[in-house]
Formats: structure tokens, sequence, C-alpha cells
């Protein structure tokens, strides 16, 4: 019986060799994955409460890094055991001079926190900057890139630098940037600066948690007095108007005497210290060390007339309202029942059969008579 043969499109079998067509055996590929991965795998320490407080208290920035990650993070259990960090570290900490710094988009912060920054840190004092990044509506995510524009603080073997996502919370202030101020100083830094989106809604809560304001100013872009909010002014400790250099310096000179009599129409503050305009160049580093100089006076001033700790004591309350405010608001819109009555009540709303207010007030009658 004679074999058929086999083809291969038009070509036969034993031309089959030659032809374009035929398919060679490839090399044998290695593993996707390394065979003795699981061999040399590190396995990370989960760190216990000691570990935490003990490396806080030594100064180590990784161990400083992680504790605040565990304050930002909404995790139940990560919030359980920041909270008893933060506990065992109040009364460790080092008192600080706390700085909040704002201004407008555009101002240079980001430069001018450098250029104080290495004021500070080449005067002895170890620095902690606590950046808040803008959080997107949409995404939730933010770039968290002060540290790229900080390139010669970021470096200093005295200077922390933390930028954290404000979260939508208080227009640009992180929710836990306070719980974060206290890991700082426990970590022994002495000096710590708080700055803020400058969108206009956070300086309240900056000023908060801080012991001087400092306010950023432009000049030379229109009538300086236009866009003074009293409120933020009347917050303001000092104000410093940037980028007083080249072609910019007279402009920044007649800025500097229009703020200094706007604040003199303001009565005199609680702290009875009377604010003032300087002009810098950060860039320049020009006016740098009287902003620093004032921050110090002012210190010196509000300790000896007993302001300082009077502050401290009332912002203590503050947020201790802040924090009640914060976790009834979270517990309200976890509870199972009210996600589910909200649900319904969205859609009455959308067809016009009940008021927004009226829809509140039953969610609220739900949610307090369950308890």
């Amino acid at each position: 019986m004679t074999n058929k043969k086999k083809y291969i499109g038009e070509v036969e079998e034993s031309k089959a060799g030659n032809s374009a067509l035929k398919v060679n055996q490839g090399i044998e590929q290695p593993p996707q994955v390394n065979p003795s991965f699981r061999k040399y795998k590190r396995v990370k320490r989960i760190l216990t409460i000691s570990d935490y407080v003990n490396g806080i208290l030594a100064g180590n920035v990784n161990v400083l890094s992680q504790a605040i990650t565990l304050v930002e993070s909404r995790l139940p259990e990560h919030q359980d055991l920041a909270q008893q960090i933060i506990e065992k570290c109040l009364s460790l900490g080092k008192k600080s001079v706390r700085l909040g710094i704002t201004g407008v988009p555009g101002v240079g912060k980001s430069t001018f926190i450098e250029a104080l920054g290495m004021e500070v840190v080449n005067k002895g004092h170890k620095l902690a900057v606590l950046a808040v990044d803008p959080s997107s509506e949409r995404s939730g995510g933010s770039i968290l890139g002060d540290k790229t524009r900080m390139e010669e603080l970021s470096v200093q073997k005295n200077a922390f630098i933390r930028p954290s996502p404000s979260a939508g919370s208080l227009g640009g202030v992180a929710r836990k940037t306070r719980e974060s101020i206290v890991l700082c100083e426990a970590a022994g830094y002495d000096t710590i600066f708080i700055e803020t989106v400058g969108v206009g809604q956070s300086e309240t809560a900056v000023h908060s948690m801080v012991d001087f304001f400092l306010l950023l100013m432009l000049s030379g872009a229109g009538d300086e007095l236009q866009g003074i909010k009293r409120g933020i002014m009347e917050m303001a400790d000092a104000i410093a108007i940037t980028k007083a250099d080249g072609n910019n310096v007279q402009k920044a000179k007649l800025a500097q005497a229009q703020y200094q009599n706007a604040l003199h129409l303001f009565p005199q503050t609680e702290s009875k210290w009377t604010p003032i305009v300087l002009t810098c160049s950060s860039l320049e580093k020009t006016g740098i060390g009287e902003i620093w100089e004032t921050i110090k006076n002012y210190e010196t001033h509000a300790r000896e007339n007993g302001f300082f700790e009077k502050n401290r004591l009332r912002q203590s309350k503050y947020w201790l309202f802040e924090a009640l405010n914060a976790a009834l608001k979270e517990r309200f819109y976890d509870d199972s029942l009210v996600k589910t009555e909200l649900k319904k009540l969205e859609i009455e709303i959308e067809n016009d059969k009940i008021s927004s207010f009226v829809a509140a007030s039953k969610l609220l009658d739900i949610y307090f008579k369950k308890k």
C-alpha cells in the first residue's frame, strides 16, 4: 500500500524543508518568574507600636514616614494603630515653632519655603515641612511633587519634607496634618512649616494649628489692594512680598507700603503684636534672613506675654470639636440604613417629591432613632 504524500500548501512534503512555510522549533524560553524568588524574597517585618514610637524618638525618617502614612490612611485598623502611636508621642515631643505659609498659586510658595528652610537648617535647627498637595476632585489623586521642587532642601540631613494629599478636606489642609505635627515634634524637629494649596478656604484651618501665620503676596499684578480679604489679612502675623528682584524691586516696595498702610486700619491683635510687611527674593536669597528674624521676634514676644501657650490650648480645644464633627460625619455616611434610605431620597428629590431639607431631617431621624 502506497503512502499518501502530505502537502503544505502547494509544496510537497519532500520539498517542505526548503519552503518558507517551514516552522523551525524555537529555543526553550526561561520562566517568567525566577524559581528562586520565594527563597530570596524579603519579608517585611510588621512594626509594633513600640517599634514605631522608638523609631520616631530616635529620629528614624523611614519609621516617621510610615507612621504618618498610618495617620493619613482611612483603614480603621490603621487609624487605631496611628492613634495609639500619637497618644504615646504626645508627651514625648519637643515643643516646636509652627509656621503656616499660604498664598495664591504662582506666588512662589515652594521656592520661598526652600529658601527659608535653608536659612533655618543653616542656623542649626531641625526642620519638617508638611506640604499639602491639592487632590483631584475626579480621581482623588495628587501629584505630591513638592520634594522635586525643593531639590536643595530635600537632601539636607536636618530637613524632612512630607507632601500630603488634601483629600478635599478644609479646602486644602490635610485632615491629619495636626497629628503629623505631633509625630514630627516627637522625632525632634523644632521648626515645622505647613504649606497650604492657597485656594482661599484653608486659612482658618492653618491658623488654628500654627503659632505664626505668614501670608505671601505678589507685586505688580495690578491693584495690590484689590484682592485683599479682610479675614486673611487679620490672621496674618506678617506679609512677605515675594519675587522682589530685577525690575520688580520698586513694585515690591510700593506694594509693601500699601499693605502696611492697610494693616494699620485693623484693630490690635490679641497677641499685642503689630504685623509687618517685608519684601524678599527667594532666588537671590534677599530678605529671607529678615523674615526668619521677624518670626523669632514674634515667638519671644508671644512667650513673654503668655499668648503663646494660651493660643496652643485654644487650638487643642478647636481640634477637639473638629475631630468630633469629622467622626460624626464619617459614622453617619457609613451607616448601612442611612446608605439605603439616602439612595431612595435622592430619587425623590430628583423627581421633586421632597425637598432637600426635609430629606436631610428624615435621614437624621433615622440615624439617631436607630441609636
